[in-house]
């Protein structure tokens, strides 16, 4: 009986390691994209997405804000690799993931930079595993 507890403390305590393991452990407010990618990425996006997004990124009919408190309701404590995922395969409209993982990559990049958020030293990777380890969050946390 003693040794089922042990196993099954241990099991849990491996269970919530896998879980912090697998939360976040950088958010927008860390500095992930540079000042450059975010220049390159208002390129893209005025080319490929302010047509429908519009250039303030207020969206329009069918396509949704991509700033402002309607976007952050959206992607508040979500990873950045889940907005790369939703852009690469289904934007832009017009041509459905036709956007490489760097140029999507770019344009999150101006659109963080667009919604106020600090550019850094650190280039914004287009590699989803490192993506799902950067949590947009709406609120700068105290401690940053």
């Amino acid at each position: 009986m003693k040794k089922l507890m042990i196993t099954a403390v241990s099991l849990g305590l491996a269970a919530a390691g896998t879980a912090l393991a697998q939360a976040p452990s950088r958010t927008v407010w860390d500095g992930v994209f540079t000042a450059d990618q975010a220049a390159q990425g208002k390129v893209l996006f005025n080319n490929k997405c302010a047509i429908c997004h519009g250039a303030e990124m207020n969206g329009a009919e069918m396509a949704p804000p991509l700033a402002g408190g309607a976007f952050l309701a959206n992607w508040s404590n979500v990873p950045v690799s889940e907005f790369f995922t939703r852009i690469h395969s289904t934007m832009p409209a017009n041509d459905p993931g036709s956007m490489s993982g760097q140029e999507v990559s770019l344009v999150i990049a101006y659109i963080l930079s667009f919604n106020q958020y600090p550019a850094g030293t650190a280039t914004l990777p287009s590699d989803e595993a490192a993506l799902a380890q950067i949590n947009i969050l709406a609120e700068k946390p105290a401690a940053k």
